[in-house]
């Protein structure tokens, strides 16, 4: 039998929930050491060492959120639909691509985005700028 190819690339990035970027970037920032990467109004990517796994700060949604890199979106929650899980939230437009998010059996949310947008580019400051 030949091995089914992994459904998730890699882990993309780990969200978790602050009540504001200012503090949430102090602490994880300038206590913890990481460096940013990109920020908008409400989020943050943050650097991790040893990796290009991010930890991004958000202020929008409440708890953790484990997003995992998938080749399509679409195709992938097809595929995990197909092989027992299901849909939480049906495939929709991120900056970067295409996201959705979809439960496995024993009811663990997952986040599975692609990049079929390109990565987010920034300016200086390192603020999100809009692409063309």
């Amino acid at each position: 039998m030949k091995p089914r190819k992994a459904l998730f690339q890699k882990l993309d990035c780990v969200q978790i929930r602050v009540p504001d970027l200012v503090s949430g970037l102090a602490f994880y920032c300038d206590c913890l050491g990481h460096q940013l990467i990109w920020r908008t109004e409400h989020a943050a990517g943050l650097q991790m060492p040893g990796t290009d796994t991010e930890l991004v700060l958000q202020t929008e949604r409440d708890g953790l959120e484990v997003d995992f890199l998938v080749e399509n979106a679409d195709q992938a929650a097809e595929e995990f639909v197909v092989q027992g899980g299901s849909i939480v939230v049906a495939p929709f437009e991120i900056a970067i691509g295409r996201c959705v998010v979809v439960s496995d059996p024993w009811g663990t949310h997952l986040v599975l985005l692609d990049t079929s947008k390109g990565l987010l580019k920034t300016d200086s400051e390192k603020w999100v700028v809009p692409t063309v």
